[in-house]
């Protein structure tokens, strides 16, 4: 068996939801009410900027009202304490993650907690509202949007993620739908590279077939003993 020395994690809003930050579909979902169409693409922001940043300002002022859960807890504790290569690749907008204290992290769809401007460019970190129009610090036009990647625009920092996918060992996904691409492909990435694959999920995802184990059951139970394992098996 190979040895187990990088590991690349990959969490979806299956993690936050047990700390009280809604999914996005089905019954209470972030979509109930709204068409992606509505609030999630470019064209939504162009058509009806009022509405975007508004569904967006909600999402950031719920932040306020939640806490990082058992399961973000345990991946910075095995981000501390992992002697080996880690990267935890979130699909997840919030903050639960850094909160929790992990470090070794990218979001790839972007963050609520900072700002984009369509002009220049440069993004940044934002707290409050962000109504139409604001102003960017940096180059003065009224430009700034979420930092979210919508549908249809390019995920961030996909260069790093697939290097790491590559170099993995063990590749990790938990609490995601298997829906979304690009990540929904990164288990087939890192399985061509030769990693072990394991998903940890309420469910079975869309692409459960794909991963050598799935361990069904809440996060906030799987994840604190899946990391117990790992750091018990490097001791």
């Amino acid at each position: 068996m190979r040895t187990l020395h990088n590991i690349v994690i990959l969490t979806g809003a299956g993690l936050s939801a047990e700390s009280g930050i809604a999914t996005f579909r089905g019954p209470g979902g972030l979509w109930e009410g709204h068409r992606v169409e509505d609030v999630c693409t470019p064209e939504a922001l162009a058509r009806d900027p009022e509405l975007v940043h508004r569904f967006y300002d909600a999402r950031r002022a719920k932040l306020d009202e939640v806490v990082p859960n058992a399961a973000h807890g345990a991946l910075a504790r095995l981000d501390a304490e992992w002697h080996g290569g880690l990267l935890i690749v979130t699909q997840n907008v919030d903050d639960l993650h850094e909160r929790a204290g992990a470090n070794r992290m990218l979001h790839m769809h972007g963050e609520l907690k900072s700002a984009l401007c369509a002009a220049c460019g440069d993004n940044g970190e934002w707290e409050g509202s962000l109504p139409p129009d604001s102003e960017c610090p940096d180059c003065g036009s009224p430009a700034l949007r979420p930092d979210i990647v919508f549908f249809g625009e390019m995920p961030y920092h996909m260069e790093v993620i697939e290097q790491a996918l590559a170099d993995a060992d063990l590749f990790v996904s938990i609490g995601t739908s298997g829906a979304v691409y690009p990540a929904a492909g990164f288990v087939q990435t890192a399985r061509y590279h030769g990693a072990q694959t394991l998903e940890l999920n309420l469910d079975p995802s869309a692409g459960s077939s794909w991963f050598g184990e799935t361990r069904l059951g809440p996060a906030g139970t799987l994840v604190p003993l899946w990391v117990e394992e790992m750091l018990a098996a490097q001791a």
